[in-house]
């Protein structure tokens, strides 16, 4: 998941409540693994689900509100919200291997390891009929050896923005290549003003985006073989020396891509950044942005952007699978409405559903139109094999290649080696 300014401000206790027959019957606690003591009112079964503590006012409300509604629609089905503040991955990974493990649960980062250790229901009976209006992101990352294991619930594309006069001023239109993007990033600064922003360490997320750019990935076609260290891959990726030898890359801003801070206070004409910004920068600039992919990487290449948000998943052990997977379809499949009122009531996401989106009056125009179809059709995710050892070892040889420390081949052949240790051990 992408570092978001409106997932990070984590600021409620943890709590939950439990609904059953529509009302509220249990208040709140301490204890995140705390069981309510039996089913309630008239429930035969009593779900357990976890959420991690959004920052955006009104979201546990409003989680609290659908359970409500789903057990007036299924009066045998109470559903327990349990709201978790702090290291949410850490405290659903030790919950996990208890007895009170929750029956349902979302994650933003999707890991192959859950499924290896038998702790993910599939979820292909649920997805199979609406399977083509999600997009191959937001499937890829949650299937494994062929089968899907979470159903999407937002999409948070990360994309390219750019101020319209400042690139009329200066002749510049939207780079759709590479050399494009380092022409824009030249051209563009002036005393005042950088070209681009990619994060305040001068990397960011690029070299991703360059790799995928360039038509390479980090896994080879069986998806278990690091190939992050090709030649063509390389190649790519040695772009962000490039990229700092314009002279227009801005550094040491006090806030990262993830905010807009760079942008709205026109410190830089571009700045890649994620959608939960475009409110924001709407509000500071009116109409004088727009959004683009990363632009493509050679004549092999493809314009790309990244997709990040959380799924919903239903522990295999659970002792009611049955009455976890019935909530999920009717939440994350059926209730059109209620998925459009989590996605643009408390913050700015996109459904996952192509369906739901396209009915999305806040999508329907503008640069949040432009967003949906980025994130649609230019959209990739991080394979679930891909955990956090690898992606420090890669960004470190990154940073490296960009402040010209290291050669490209040999730094990159070295992590690759290392990283691909890391998924053996996922894999053993």
């Amino acid at each position: 998941m992408a570092p978001s300014p409106n997932l990070s401000r984590r600021s409620f206790l943890v709590g939950s409540v439990l609904f059953a027959g529509g009302a509220a019957l249990a208040g709140c606690t301490s204890d995140p693994l705390n069981k309510n003591s039996g089913a309630a009112g008239g429930a035969k079964v009593t779900l357990n689900q976890w959420y991690h503590a959004y920052g955006e006012s009104g979201t546990q409300q409003a989680v609290q509100r659908y359970a409500q509604e789903f057990t007036k629609a299924n009066p045998d089905i109470a559903i327990k919200v349990s709201w978790i503040a702090g290291d949410y991955e850490t405290k659903l990974n030790s919950a996990m291997l208890t007895a009170d493990a929750p029956d349902l649960f979302e994650i933003g980062d999707f890991r192959y390891q859950n499924v290896k250790n038998g702790l993910l229901a599939p979820l292909d009976d649920i997805v199979d009929p609406v399977k083509g209006d999600f997009s191959k992101a937001a499937l890829d990352t949650a299937t494994v050896e062929g089968k899907i294991y979470g159903v999407k619930t937002i999409d948070d594309v990360m994309m390219l923005y750019y101020r319209k006069s400042v690139l009329a001023a200066a002749g510049v239109k939207p780079p759709t290549t590479f050399a494009e993007l380092l022409d824009a990033t030249r051209k563009l600064t002036t005393s005042k003003q950088k070209g681009l922003y990619i994060g305040t360490d001068g990397v960011g997320e690029a070299a991703t985006l360059l790799l995928w750019s360039s038509g390479a990935d980090f896994f080879d076609a069986s998806g278990k073989k690091v190939a992050f260290a090709t030649p063509e891959a390389v190649a790519a990726i040695a772009g962000l020396k490039q990229l700092h030898d314009t002279g227009g890359l801005l550094q040491g801003y006090p806030t990262d891509w993830s905010d807009p801070g760079a942008f709205s206070d026109n410190a830089t004409a571009m700045q890649w950044g994620g959608l939960w910004s475009l409110p924001d920068i709407k509000k500071a600039l009116g109409d004088d942005f727009g959004v683009v992919p990363w632009p493509k990487f050679g004549d092999a290449g493809r314009q790309v952007a990244r997709v990040g948000g959380w799924y919903q998943l239903a522990n295999a052990k659970s002792k009611n699978l049955d009455a976890a997977k019935k909530f999920v379809n009717w939440l994350w499949i059926q209730q059109a409405d209620l998925q459009k009122d989590w996605c643009v009531k408390y913050g700015f996401h996109i459904p996952a559903r192509k369906e739901v989106a396209a009915q999305t009056t806040e999508f329907s125009s503008g640069a949040a139109k432009d967003a949906v179809t980025i994130s649609q059709q230019n959209g990739l995710s991080y394979s679930g094999l891909w955990n956090k050892a690898s992606a420090t070892l890669f960004l470190q040889a990154a940073t490296k290649i960009a402040n010209g420390q290291a050669d490209p081949a040999a730094e990159l052949g070295d992590a690759a080696k290392r990283a691909q240790a890391e998924v053996d051990k996922q894999l053993a």
